[in-house]
């Protein structure tokens, strides 16, 4: 059986074949601290998920 891929996955290329860039989202920085690009809350440089909104990088 082969494997689908992942709902991500799938979008993502739903739209890079219609000429859309797709790219992984990360941390935003905002002086010395880590900033959510989802909600904006900042966090110390070794946060791993938002404590605001739960947001993690992909």
């Amino acid at each position: 059986m082969a494997s689908a891929p992942s709902s991500d996955d799938m979008f993502d290329e739903f739209l890079t074949q219609r000429g859309h860039e797709t790219e992984s989202v990360g941390w935003e920085q905002n002086y010395n601290k880590k900033q959510c690009p989802d909600c904006g809350g900042l966090h110390a440089e070794g946060a791993t998920e938002c404590s605001v909104c739960g947001w993690t990088p992909v």
